[in-house]
């Protein structure tokens, strides 16, 4: 059952800029342009765009602060705007380090007075409290008024915010950004924690292109309002030509023999006993490992996964990027 569901989504705003000493134009300007989206329940979605593509415009349309322009969206079985007060009680929110907490209260304070606002059960609500306490390490920090708290304990204030009231749908919209190796870790081991249970469905934004790797299996990638990618992350390696590299080193320095025999394997350098190796979607490791211990003895090999920084940075690049149905 799909659980937010997007048809032909758009939204335009209307830019007025100076034409003059008096004078001033408008143009239309399209941050969302025909967006054709379906969530599963349980899944954990990355949405993925450089700036301005239209994430967070499509995150504000699906929790009701944004109307949109024209299209038909339903989450949780709502229209977000007209319905805005009934889907408020289904979803969680966090907008990067815009804070859902009561900034001179301690922690558990600004929970207590979430639990009212939702009308959740003092049992059901200890229960919530207690499994994100114990997943995100609060404990040390429940009794701290938010404003004395770090970006890293707030973000982790914030996620439990989210949820005490047991959401079918979690946004979260860059949730790492700014925060310490440490937290990041916490954050992301809670989230993959969460999407393992299958009851909540996350869809996540960020420029922490590892978060998306460590998380997602799914992931939509949007650049000027349109998606351009939506699949998993082996399949955008592989529409984008991704490439492994293979590190070879050698007891002794080795001349390179013949590769040409081998489809998609592309010697990169040859440096006296170290050779690097590019091997494309096409390619076949035990391949290329079969023919180099016959040039000499290998002494150590490495096999590095494409990153997906660089798949991103094709994706946009590309003249042949294709708008998908």
């Amino acid at each position: 059952m799909n659980v937010i569901e997007a048809r032909g989504l758009r939204k335009e705003f209307t830019v007025r800029a100076k034409a003059g000493r008096f004078r001033r134009t408008s143009s239309v300007v399209s941050a969302v342009d025909g967006v054709d989206l379906a969530v599963e329940r349980g899944e954990l979605l990355g949405y993925l765009g450089p700036n301005g593509a239209g994430k967070s415009t499509t995150l504000k349309m699906m929790t009701g602060v944004l109307h949109p322009t024209a299209g038909d969206l339903t989450v949780c079985g709502y229209a977000p705007v007209p319905q805005r007060r009934r889907l408020a009680a289904r979803i969680g929110v966090v907008f990067g380090q815009r804070s859902g907490l009561q900034w001179d209260l301690p922690l558990r304070d600004s929970f207590t007075l979430l639990r009212h606002v939702h009308r959740v059960p003092a049992g059901e609500h200890a229960a919530a409290l207690r499994r994100c306490t114990d997943l995100l390490d609060l404990g040390s920090f429940m009794d701290t008024p938010v404003r004395q708290l770090s970006l890293g304990q707030r973000m982790r204030g914030e996620l439990t915010a989210a949820l005490l009231h047991s959401p079918e749908v979690l946004f979260l919209d860059e949730p790492t950004i700014g925060l310490d190796v440490l937290s990041k870790q916490a954050v992301r081991q809670f989230l993959a924690e969460l999407g393992a249970r299958g009851d909540t469905t996350v869809v996540l934004t960020t420029h922490d292109l590892a978060d998306i790797e460590r998380l997602c299996r799914r992931i939509v990638v949007i650049d000027h309002g349109r998606v351009v990618h939506d699949g998993t992350l082996t399949q955008l390696h592989e529409r984008y030509g991704s490439q492994r590299r293979v590190t070879a080193d050698f007891a002794v320095p080795v001349v390179p023999g013949d590769v040409s025999g081998l489809p998609g394997v592309t010697l990169e350098s040859a440096e006296a006993a170290r050779l690097v190796f590019a091997l494309d979607s096409t390619a076949e490791v035990g391949d290329l490992i079969a023919r180099l211990v016959t040039w000499g003895t290998l002494r150590d090999l490495s096999i590095a996964e494409p990153e997906i920084e660089d798949v991103i940075s094709r994706l946009y690049l590309s003249p042949a990027t294709s708008i998908m149905s």
